[in-house]
């Protein structure tokens, strides 16, 4: 990713902000969409997430990591999406008025099976590894851990995942 398009979308031209949205926009899709589980969820983080990366970028101190930023507010907007499901589930099932409702993602059961055994953060970890392309460094500065930490959490989940499968 070139710093030149940063910069110039840090001085608002609006193209170069489009060009490097449009350089992250599969792998910003895939992640939001297996953090979430559907698509409507998926893309309403990536608009919230494109949003607010457009009204921030002025104040990005490092160009050189436009992409973990935009993966940090990303992160930040599919939390806030959980954290709301969560709460409309609660409420929803202390209200009964409807049955649970059925999932609508599109992943393999035995992988939705295999990524639900892992915690939350595990499976955050595995999601922005193997789904957003992200190494362990960079992990680690988008979630404020140990780089060792998250290397060994990867490890030790995929292969908890693997047992699982076999």
């Amino acid at each position: 990713m070139s710093t030149d398009i940063v910069s110039r979308a840090r001085a608002g031209d609006k193209q170069a902000f489009a060009q490097l949205y449009l350089q992250q926009k599969d792998k910003l899709f895939r992640y939001a969409y297996f953090k979430l589980g559907n698509v409507q969820d998926a893309q309403d983080a990536v608009s919230d997430c494109v949003a607010e990366a457009y009204a921030g970028i002025p104040r990005l101190k490092n160009e050189d990591a436009f992409s973990s930023w935009l993966f940090k507010i990303l992160y930040r907007q599919c939390c806030a999406i959980l954290a709301e499901n969560s709460r409309r589930m609660e409420q929803e099932r202390f209200e009964s008025i409807r049955e649970p409702a059925v999932s609508d993602t599109h992943l393999a059961p035995e992988l939705e099976e295999a990524l639900a055994i892992l915690s939350e953060e595990d499976r955050d970890i595995v999601l922005l590894s193997v789904v957003a392309g992200y190494k362990t460094r960079e992990i680690a500065e988008m979630m404020h851990l140990n780089h060792a930490t998250v290397r060994t959490r990867l490890s030790r989940a995929l292969a908890k995942m693997k047992r699982f499968l076999e």
